[in-house]
């Protein structure tokens, strides 16, 4: 069974860009268009960078960045669960053995 996609416009930095995506992808990449046209916008504000390819660049690497540190924290926290399971599991095996003797 194949989706049909349709035809959105998103427009970043008073430009439109046209894609085509299945319907159940419309409200993501609005919001993700609408997430990259704040944080160019804030970077063409500071005014460091006025090209549009280096303010691009520049938006893309700070929400690579969050990518990577969100990564890292998940990681982190999958690895503290895991820990806490491996405990709990060794605690019910000693309680068990303990009820048993």
């Amino acid at each position: 069974m194949s989706s049909q996609t349709t035809p959105i416009s998103v427009f970043i930095l008073d430009r439109e860009y046209k894609f085509t995506c299945e319907p159940h992808e419309r409200d993501d990449l609005k919001a993700a268009a609408a997430l990259l046209d704040d944080r160019m916008r804030e970077i063409k504000k500071a005014g460091n960078l006025m090209a549009l390819e280096r303010i691009a660049v520049m938006a893309a690497l700070n929400m690579a960045d969050e990518v990577v540190k969100l990564k890292s924290i998940d990681r982190q926290r999958k690895e503290q669960v895991d820990q806490r399971i491996r405990n709990l599991a060794d605690q019910l095996d000693g309680a068990l053995g303990a009820a048993m003797d």
